[in-house]
């Protein structure tokens, strides 16, 4: 994506991403449970609409967030159901699956190495932005999504944390890593991906909190509704910080 349609990693930018992931994880279970989509025939849509996502912004003369965000929110979605693919429809076990999906994010991370990131001066804040927003960056969204679903849905149901205390659990552990990546990792590559992971995982579970009738019973058309305006308000509503272009994530 253009580097002027990119949001900055600010707090700002790290609130709007874990709303996004309780945001697509309740999109995911709307489109399998209540489109009866099932798992796995909505993934092709997703793709079809994630690249008129990529297409547009490609073309677009003016300068807006929408749609890396939009890229995020149709990207968990397809995440949501890619995890539940495989631990309810083909039950290869949360073990197998964390562990698979975690070296594999860890590959695809390894192979983006080489790539120059979409950099621009270090301004005086020195506040990194997104790296390079490219191919391999969104697989890597895409299987770090996964991981966090099936992560969530562990610490929820395997590890019997349940909702509520799951929620409170993996978003202190959300907040921790957070504050780790950007206090003394400097919020490099690897601490970014650690801090994805983590809010995935944590919006997984507070995501179905919302939702389910084991937590507050709002129901998926509800929910999803007030996930999606939640984004939408932190986007729009949180007010920017306009300066000089902040160092690309290494």
């Amino acid at each position: 994506m253009q580097v002027k349609n990119l949001p900055e990693i600010t707090p700002r930018y790290w609130a709007a991403i874990l709303v996004a992931s309780m945001c697509g994880a309740n999109t995911g279970d709307f489109l399998s449970h209540i489109l009866h989509l099932g798992h796995w025939r909505g993934l092709s849509p997703l793709l079809a609409l994630f690249l008129v996502i990529v297409w547009a912004e490609q073309r677009t003369k003016i300068a807006t967030e929408a749609y890396y965000w939009l890229a995020i929110i149709v990207i968990r979605t397809a995440a949501t159901n890619l995890a539940d693919l495989g631990t309810h429809d083909f039950r290869l076990g949360y073990p197998l699956i964390e562990s698979g999906l975690a070296v594999l994010l860890v590959l695809v991370l390894l192979a983006d190495r080489g790539q120059r990131p979409q950099g621009g001066v270090v301004d005086t804040d020195r506040r990194p932005r997104l790296p390079a927003t490219n191919a391999n960056y969104w697989v890597a969204m895409l299987i770090a999504g996964t991981l966090g679903t099936a992560s969530g849905d562990f610490t929820a149901d395997v590890a019997g944390l349940g909702l509520f205390y799951g929620s409170a659990v993996l978003t202190v552990i959300f907040g921790v890593v957070l504050f780790v990546a950007w206090q003394f990792g400097g919020m490099t590559k690897p601490w970014y991906w650690a801090a994805i992971v983590a809010a995935r995982t944590a919006g997984t579970t507070l995501g179905d909190l919302l939702a389910s009738r084991h937590g507050l019973d709002l129901g998926l058309p509800v929910s999803t509704a007030i996930t999606g305006s939640m984004l939408a308000a932190a986007v729009v509503l949180w007010p920017h910080r306009s300066a000089a272009p902040a160092p690309a994530v290494r």
